[in-house]
């Protein structure tokens, strides 16, 4: 069983940094593409950023050059730094699990924690 159990949110101000944390059970690492989305009331879910099982980092484009994507596997947790916030940035920050097959693409299954929320003032 996965769970993802996401720390770290807060209220900043704009141009602040903010580091979240995502603590991960039952994932095993060659099988899952990991990443945070953010949701905003009324508005659709955004891919804020995932780390694919070769290492490699997506971001979306809202969010490039200004945060990072880590992950620990020692320690199980998946990191996000976020610098330079803005308040467009504020939403519900949520760590997402998506299982791959073989051939690297998604399996339709999928895991996501409740979330932490971010909000950033001006």
């Amino acid at each position: 069983q996965v769970f993802l159990v996401e720390t770290g949110g807060a209220s900043v101000q704009a141009g602040e940094s903010l580091s979240l944390s995502c603590a991960i059970s039952g994932v095993n690492y060659s099988k899952y593409i990991l990443g945070w989305i953010r949701q905003v009331p009324g508005k659709e879910r955004e891919a804020v950023a995932r780390v694919e099982t070769d290492g490699q980092t997506t971001y979306g484009d809202s969010v490039k050059g200004r945060f990072t994507i880590s992950l620990d596997k020692a320690k199980n947790i998946l990191s996000l730094q976020m610098d330079s916030l803005e308040p467009d940035d504020t939403g519900l920050y949520r760590c997402q699990a998506d299982e791959i097959n073989n051939g690297g693409a998604w399996n339709g299954v999928r895991y996501t924690g409740r979330g932490t929320q971010v909000t950033v003032s001006t």
